[in-house]
């Protein structure tokens, strides 16, 4: 059974509010009623993750996007100035939702196991629930521009950053048995991520179950002792 205990309180919260308000620009949740241009981005932002996806970046047309957001070609450029840009624009706003989300769910006054817990499992939640877009987010990196590569990697960088950090207050005030924190937070988070590239719904756990499957491995890879 997992550990989570008072963590799990705020994950249910956050899992809750992002149903019902229909978060991040290219959600299928979000409300049909805006203004058309917005109407049109979102549109366009959806064919891109599932053409993505499908095809890989490099072998993705704008004329695939724009049929699969039912649009002319000519409609994707008064959008967006490439193809690249779009593919900017869900890798930004993929690793932004993340930060947003550990925010939401993480409590630092909490122990550090539960933190670690309840951050893990909200992480492991969401690319398996979203294990199409992560595979666009995590896998097509390398096609971004360097202009735009940068700053997806500083916020990259950042997640990693606000995981370590809990792995350090475990080590710190002797929770966890850890020989190397960067490592560690690497692994955790490289086997969170890797689930969406192999995750399907009809043959695997659903996403919460996921979520606290991996919660149990990150508590084991740190050797979190139990206070009792």
């Amino acid at each position: 059974m997992p550990r989570i205990r008072g963590g799990v309180n705020r994950l249910e919260q956050a899992r809750g509010r992002r149903v019902n308000e229909g978060v991040d620009v290219v959600s299928s949740t979000e409300p049909t009623t805006r203004a058309q241009p917005v109407a049109a981005r979102q549109r366009l932002l959806l064919a891109a993750v599932e053409a993505f996806a499908a095809k890989g970046f490099n072998a993705t047309t704008t004329r695939d996007i724009a049929n699969g957001a039912q649009m002319s070609s000519a409609a994707v450029y008064v959008h967006f100035r490439s193809k690249e840009e779009l593919l900017f624009e869900l890798s930004d706003a993929g690793h932004r939702r993340i930060l947003a989300m550990i925010d939401e769910v993480d409590d630092p006054t909490a122990p550090p196991g539960e933190r670690l817990e309840t951050v893990i499992g909200a992480f492991t939640e969401h690319h398996a629930r979203e294990h199409v877009r992560g595979r666009v987010v995590n896998y097509e990196l390398a096609s971004l521009a360097p202009e735009h590569l940068e700053p997806v990697m500083e916020l990259r960088r950042e997640i990693t950053r606000r995981v370590r950090a809990i792995v350090d207050a475990g080590i710190e005030n002797g929770d966890f048995d850890v020989s190397d924190s960067q490592a560690t937070t690497n692994a955790m988070l490289s086997m969170g991520i890797d689930l969406a590239r192999w995750y399907r719904a009809e043959n695997s756990l659903p996403p919460e179950k996921m979520g606290e499957f991996y919660a149990q491995l990150a508590t084991r890879m740190v050797g979190l002792r139990d206070r009792g």
